[in-house]
């Protein structure tokens, strides 16, 4: 066993899981992965970012590239298994701590197609094909909580498949998020014990734009409520989180084994030098959550984030932040609808970017 870490603290002590938000071939080839689920990581998340760099920035994946070409498989065909292979290999890493925690952590996250984010029906089946090609417990497939993933996403939970929700930037569509899960818990049958979620709301982003904003107001005013408005969401979704997993509609779900839908923190690293680097770890420590977090934020926080409760505190003076930036005419649903459209292309650019990368290798093996 190794060393106890502030890590291991954050979810034996506050109830928070730490989730490593990078997955990488080379890590699980040469024991760097293990490496991070030995400090205190339970969890990893993917997406069509992380995967364009990881498959984009080394000659790791070249080898079984040319074999799913040489099988007759189509470019993009190939990137899936490019990716199946890596989801499945962490999969494997991260089963004892899902098998330990029954079924709490251990989770490896995979994206449907992004591409997909305005299509309910083809995110359904891009989901089901990764679920039941992929088969193991500890999958999560991660869906964007667009308008149109929302239901798809209630869909997924009805037929029992496990599901992280991406792209949260607003508390409204949070509750909506919500409100699925239950439905889709409702619609389910039999005992609800193995089907899990979470629910990834992003922070730093609301931040970088936010304070953009108010840069371009430029009053002392505006100035002093930089750095804040992301946080102060957050503590607000977790005050949304515990008012609706409460009551007795929820409590006819527990009676036959649901589980919560967890907040899960997302886009944790710092944008700002004039933040500290672990401030969207610090602010929102709390029971029955998650942070994913990239791996220079996990060093910096190894080596000096502060393990205390946090996301439940100062409420109030949350409210009175997300208030006051609203007097000053930022439209903080807005910017949400902004954040979300940025999301999708960022990750639809990514993905095209990587096929057409793989494209270009394909005509250099195939010559």
């Amino acid at each position: 066993m190794s060393e106890a870490t502030n890590l291991h603290q954050l979810f034996d002590e506050q109830g928070q899981s730490p989730w490593l938000d990078n997955l990488r071939r080379n890590w699980i080839q040469d024991g760097e992965l293990q490496r991070w689920l030995d400090r205190g990581v339970r969890g990893i998340t993917s997406n069509p970012s992380i995967f364009q760099k990881a498959i984009e920035g080394s000659e790791d994946y070249t080898e079984e590239f040319a074999s799913l070409l040489a099988a007759g498989k189509s470019v993009e065909e190939s990137y899936w298994g490019l990716v199946t292979t890596d989801i499945e290999a962490a999969l494997a890493l991260t089963r004892p701590i899902y098998d330990e925690s029954n079924g709490l952590d251990g989770y490896v996250s995979v994206e449907v197609d992004p591409g997909l984010a305005r299509d309910r029906e083809g995110t359904e089946a891009a989901a089901r094909v990764l679920w039941d090609t992929i088969d193991e417990p500890n999958l999560y497939v991660k869906i964007p909580a667009t308008a149109e993933g929302v239901p798809a996403i209630q869909q997924m939970i009805a037929e029992r498949r496990s599901i992280n929700v991406t792209l949260l930037f607003s508390v409204d569509r949070y509750r909506d998020v919500m409100e699925g899960y239950i439905a889709g818990l409702e619609a389910a049958e039999g005992d609800l014990s193995a089907i899990s979620s979470v629910a990834s709301f992003f922070i730093s982003r609301v931040d970088v734009e936010v304070d953009k904003r108010l840069d371009a107001i430029g009053t002392d005013a505006a100035l002093a409520l930089k750095g804040k408005a992301a946080v102060a969401n957050g503590k607000l979704a977790y005050v949304a989180f515990q008012e609706t997993f409460s009551g007795p509609r929820w409590d006819a779900l527990v009676a036959r084994g649901a589980r919560v839908q967890r907040p899960l923190w997302a886009s944790t690293s710092t944008k700002s030098p004039d933040l500290p680097d672990t401030l969207y770890v610090d602010a929102l420590i709390g029971p029955d959550s998650v942070n994913t977090i990239p791996d220079a934020t996990l060093e910096n926080f190894l080596d000096h984030g502060t393990v205390a409760r946090t996301v439940d505190m100062d409420v109030d003076d949350a409210r009175a932040v997300l208030a006051d930036i609203a007097a000053l005419g930022i439209d903080l649903d807005e910017v949400a609808v902004q954040l979300e459209d940025e999301g999708v292309i960022a990750f639809e650019k990514s993905f095209s970017s990587l096929l057409d990368s793989l494209a270009i290798k394909a005509a250099e093996l195939q010559a």
